[in-house]
């Protein structure tokens, strides 16, 4: 793909599975055999210390392997022998405790296992749900026109189906057109849906010289669709935006279809690119060749990042349930490369979260660069009868 498309969850941060996202967490065993050994000490043995020694291999199960998991429960048991001995002699009455220690070690090892093989079929599952968004998302260029172009695609920690967003931008004798969509639901018939948005895409952007008329050819397209389909595909929609930059570069339109609003960082600023007038998403409204379609306006002056997101990057929530705020996070100066700006973002979810993405976030980002000497970069009027914003 190009440069900065990225499907997948990242490889290169070490968190393939919620031990290796909270790596300090495996030391919570050990600490509670020796929280054992300490309140031992403190109480001179009056403290009874044993439910904590249980806990231990328990503990263990899913933090750690098989081999480290039984360790603990054979340490754990050890431990309160060692205990036993520097009170007592030990007696029958001790058989019991340590009895059920040495089960609780025996099915701490057996969840271990099933823990370990449900995490490495979900780890499959999810590969080949990144494998397959691979093949239905385009291999979008390194630059088109003017603009550098970086993509990524994160799959959900606990996701294990394709889901449906997608993302392309395309050349045309009228501009550059790009489109970000998050189709709802997921598996095959959002696969169904994204290969039919895509197709359409392309097609309206080479032949419909208006974006309204691009827009109202994915509205028929998600129409059509929906009539020949069952089931939950025929509840099927998608939020969109369809943004175009003209050949002279000189405004950004945007059609915003019930989708997030997109980001314009420049300066150490981010703007959210807010639409004038609320429109539903596409597949929720028939339009007729005389409906109004909603497109704002907005400056994209030379070094700016356009960034798009799907739902996947603003709901992403903490431990607390606080939703994902992108704005902050790219309040601050970046060098003009869309690949530094989504890989900030990123970053700052991951933070967020945990490393734990709740849902498939895909982002879509470009930069304006410089003019071609002797290019016009004069700005015609605005387009009448069109809210203009200057962002």
């Amino acid at each position: 793909m190009g440069r900065g498309t990225r499907i997948g969850r990242k490889e290169s941060s070490g968190r393939e599975e919620s031990t290796e996202r909270v790596p300090r967490l495996r030391w919570l065993p050990a600490a509670i055999i020796v929280a054992a050994l300490v309140l031992s000490f403190f109480t001179h043995g009056g403290l009874n210390t044993f439910p904590l020694l249980v806990a231990a291999p328990v503990a263990a199960a899913p933090l750690l392997s098989l081999r480290g998991t039984i360790t603990t429960g054979v340490v754990a048991n050890l431990v309160g022998l060692g205990l036993v001995f520097l009170k007592r002699e030990p007696s029958v009455d001790e058989l019991v405790p340590f009895s059920s220690l040495v089960v609780l070690t025996v099915v701490a090892a057996f969840l271990n296992v099933l823990l370990t093989r449900d995490r490495r079929e979900l780890k499959t599952s999810r590969e080949v749900a990144a494998v397959l968004q691979r093949a239905v998302l385009p291999d979008l260029p390194d630059r088109v026109g003017r603009l550098a172009v970086a993509t990524r695609y994160e799959v959900a920690h606990k996701e294990a189906a394709i889901g449906g967003d997608l993302f392309a931008i395309h050349e045309t004798p009228h501009g550059i057109r790009m489109l970000i969509a998050d189709v709802r639901g997921k598996g095959v018939e959002a696969v169904r849906t994204v290969n039919a948005l895509l197709g359409s895409f392309h097609e309206a952007s080479d032949h419909r010289p208006d974006l309204p008329d691009v827009v109202r050819q994915l509205e028929g397209r998600m129409q059509a669709g929906i009539r020949h389909a069952s089931g939950a595909e025929a509840e099927s929609f998608a939020t969109a935006v369809v943004a175009e930059l003209p050949p002279d570069y000189s405004v950004l339109r945007v059609a915003n279809r019930g989708h997030e609003a997109p980001l314009l960082v420049h300066e150490g600023k981010a703007l959210l690119l807010e639409p004038t007038t609320p429109a539903l998403p596409l597949g929720l409204g028939l339009l007729d060749a005389d409906d109004e379609i909603p497109v704002d306006l907005f400056d994209l002056p030379v070094g700016a990042t356009l960034v798009l997101y799907t739902d996947g990057i603003n709901e992403a929530r903490d431990a607390d349930g606080v939703f994902f705020d992108p704005v902050p996070a790219l309040s601050r100066h970046f060098p003009p490369d869309p690949d530094a700006v989504l890989d900030a973002v990123l970053s700052a979810v991951s933070r967020h979260t945990g490393g734990n993405l709740q849902d498939d976030a895909a982002l879509f980002a470009v930069t304006l660069g410089d003019a071609v000497p002797g290019a016009d970069r004069q700005r015609p009027a605005p387009e009448t009868g069109r809210p203009e914003h200057s962002a």
